[in-house]
């Protein structure tokens, strides 16, 4: 299972490709993966922007336009893969999905994120942004190493 170090590693790789970009086209090419995708997931990600990207523990979250924020767990073997976008000197072309390539996200940009995870022990939700530390995934994580929550409580008194 990715570490909290590798997590901040993809979500930091993804930026380029999907943050302030609207996502043109989701294709959501199976009913879940640990547990069953949210209802007209396609539907609710198509059209909306990626205002941001950020991370909580090993979940990356990507706060849209329309009020949701997506929830991306890796799992054990899950890979974002970015593909059409330039990143320095390398351009990759959009490859056919393949077998384990569960969503699909064309970005208005270029770029198309894949979400590719062959034992799909990865996850994938859609909540309320305001409600998103309180997702009953989230809500039992305790504060983020060296996040200032932490610093305050761990440096209290010095």
């Amino acid at each position: 299972m990715p570490e909290l170090p590798e997590v901040e590693t993809v979500r930091a790789g993804l930026i380029p490709a999907m943050e302030g970009q609207v996502i043109e086209k989701a294709d959501i090419r199976r009913p879940g993966l640990r547990f069953p995708f949210p209802d007209r997931m396609a539907e609710r990600l198509t059209g909306a922007r990626v205002e941001r990207l950020r991370r909580r523990s090993k979940y990356i979250l990507a706060d849209l336009s329309t009020g949701e924020t997506l929830l991306i767990h890796l799992g054990m073997s899950g890979r974002m893969l970015v593909s059409g976008q330039l990143a320095g000197d390398f351009h990759h072309d959009h490859p056919a999905p393949a077998k384990h390539d569960h969503v699909v996200l064309d970005m208005a940009g270029g770029a198309r994120v894949t979400f590719n995870d062959a034992r799909r022990f990865g996850a994938m939700d859609l909540m309320a942004t305001e409600d998103a530390e309180t997702h009953w995934l989230l809500r039992g994580i305790g504060p983020e190493p060296l996040g200032m929550i932490f610093m305050k409580i761990t440096c209290k008194g010095i």
